[in-house]
């Protein structure tokens, strides 16, 4: 397994850094697993582009300060503040109609694991109202966490948001983007690690540990903030 840390310069580049990986990881038959901290943004999903409203959410999020990206993976917007990490597993499959559940399973699994190693327990299921809406997230306090999958010929594409720090800053911009695509919202239902009491600091590292778990890692990069 190759592992990559860092992020790019923007937004745009480092979306694009995601791409290339799943792209190789295809091409040669090797998973990769990615694991850092997004440039400020907010992140909107392909429901949010069919939105009548979808023009006045990305104003929004601009007049806030944030870059605006539309990702492939996921379903509503999310919102990046800059320490907030964002992971992204990418696994060769011979068949896109089989191991969807069974990988949703395994990511999450890793991931409440490596949140309790951080001193955060966390249980499946979400508020009521949370961003980015989902059977497959996380919470403690509030949502701190939501996983997404997204399966081609031949990869497939697990990603996620840890929300580490910030959540009133979260809540602050997503409440005027999810009142403009017309989707309930509660800024209280944001959760994040540093609310539940966790180890900040320990999130990246603590992540690398519980979804690498017994895989050998053959290489590992950092992506430049070039």
């Amino acid at each position: 397994m190759r592992l990559l840390r860092g992020r790019a310069s923007d937004h745009e580049r480092d979306h694009e850094r995601t791409r290339q990986m799943a792209a190789r990881a295809a091409a040669d038959a090797e998973p990769a697993l990615r694991i850092w901290r997004p440039p400020r943004q907010v992140a909107f999903g392909r429901r949010d582009r069919r939105a009548e409203g979808y023009d006045r959410a990305r104003v929004a999020a601009r007049d806030r300060g944030y870059a605006v990206l539309e990702r492939e993976v996921g379903g509503r917007a999310v919102a990046y503040t800059g320490s907030t990490v964002a992971f992204a597993l990418a696994e060769p499959t011979a068949d896109s109609r089989e191991g969807i559940g069974d990988r949703y399973d395994r990511v999450s699994g890793a991931v409440q694991t490596a949140l309790a190693a951080v001193g955060v327990d966390a249980s499946e299921g979400e508020p009521a109202d949370s961003f980015c809406p989902g059977a497959h997230s996380l919470r403690a306090g509030g949502k701190l966490v939501g996983i997404a999958q997204r399966v081609r010929q031949d990869v497939a594409l697990t990603g996620g948001v840890v929300v580490v720090r910030d959540r009133a800053a979260i809540g602050d911009v997503l409440a005027p983007v999810y009142d403009a695509l017309g989707v309930p919202f509660d800024p209280d239902s944001v959760g994040s690690v540093a609310h539940a009491g966790g180890d900040t600091a320990g999130v990246l590292d603590a992540l690398a540990t519980a979804l690498v778990g017994d895989r050998t890692v053959t290489a590992r990069d950092r992506i430049r903030d070039t």
